[in-house]
């Protein structure tokens, strides 16, 4: 079954255009026109504070992950901005970190997870960054990440369109993708989607994952900034005799938050690093997707896909 749905993805078209991001707004270039000037760029590892900052500026999840190794791609002929690393205007971000769940990792049977595999968390290029950069990109951070100990870098793609709920109506803020750049620009191979499961989805199109949740109903550390995300989203502050469960419940519903049932991202996988091609990968591949079906409309109990 899943063999014939991955080869119900592969129309032609659909691999000419490449992402970009500003502000959390998506644009698009096509793929073919090209245009990026390695001479006057460079990828470096960066500190996650400045790292952070840029994905939480221009990235659609608004979040940081926990990341092991931060990479930014800077524009060596122009100066770095407030609080940017020295070398060069920051353009983009690469992260390669924790994934949610570890198991994930066992892909790679012959390495040992998070200390030679690990998930590339962010990718985050600025509207400015011409066509093709992204792999680029990726080639020099992978290539610095094998002097860490790296030797498998998994990724995920979200097919899901993300909007959020603003004063003047529905924003689109992510498209959806099915991760092109990884399948077909740089080398993973893809081994289908991820397990289904349910989101609570907030109007700025965030996700409350359930770990957060967790801290909440059971007021655990890191509780109170979560609750005071929700309290900036229009929830009523807690009681402090009030039960964590079920003020959470009451803010998710003074909010507005919605539930969003989906089907998986897109995951790949591959090996990095010298005699690369002597490591195995667990489990079956599939030809990588090159087209997504329509979404169905956002935010409703009928929706599948992934938001990440």
């Amino acid at each position: 079954m899943i063999r014939t749905q991955q080869l119900e993805l592969q129309q032609p078209g659909a691999d000419t255009w490449c992402q970009r991001w500003k502000r959390r707004e998506p644009t698009w270039k096509r793929t073919r026109d090209g245009g990026f000037d390695p001479e006057v760029h460079r990828v470096v590892r960066i500190p996650e504070a400045p790292a952070k900052r840029f994905i939480i500026a221009h990235h659609y999840s608004a979040s940081w992950p926990v990341v092991r190794l931060a990479y930014g791609l800077q524009r060596v002929d122009q100066p770095p901005g407030p609080g940017e690393p020295e070398g060069g205007r920051l353009v983009g971000v690469l992260a390669l970190g924790v994934p949610m769940n570890t198991a994930v990792l066992n892909v790679f049977p012959d390495l040992t997870p998070l200390k030679e595999s690990l998930e590339l968390s962010r990718m985050c290029l600025l509207d400015s960054v011409a066509s093709n950069g992204e792999s680029w990109a990726c080639a020099r951070a992978f290539q610095d990440a094998t002097t860490r100990g790296i030797r498998g870098v998994i990724a995920h793609a979200d097919p899901v369109v993300r909007v959020m709920n603003t004063a003047s109506g529905p924003v689109q803020v992510m498209p959806g993708h099915i991760g092109h750049v990884y399948g077909h620009g740089q080398g993973f191979a893809y081994l289908g989607r991820t397990r289904a499961r349910r989101l609570v989805v907030l109007p700025d199109a965030t996700v409350l994952s359930d770990r957060t949740a967790a801290k909440i109903r059971r007021d655990e550390t890191g509780h109170a900034a979560v609750e005071r995300r929700l309290v900036a989203l229009g929830a009523t502050a807690r009681r402090a005799e009030e039960d964590g469960a079920r003020w959470l419940s009451r803010a998710l519903e003074e909010v507005g938050a919605t539930t969003l049932h989906h089907g998986g991202c897109h995951k790949y996988a591959r090996t990095i690093g010298p005699h690369r091609t002597r490591l195995r990968l667990a489990g079956p591949t599939y030809p990588a997707p090159r087209h997504e079906a329509a979404p169905l409309p956002p935010f409703t109990e009928r929706n599948e896909g992934t938001i990440r």
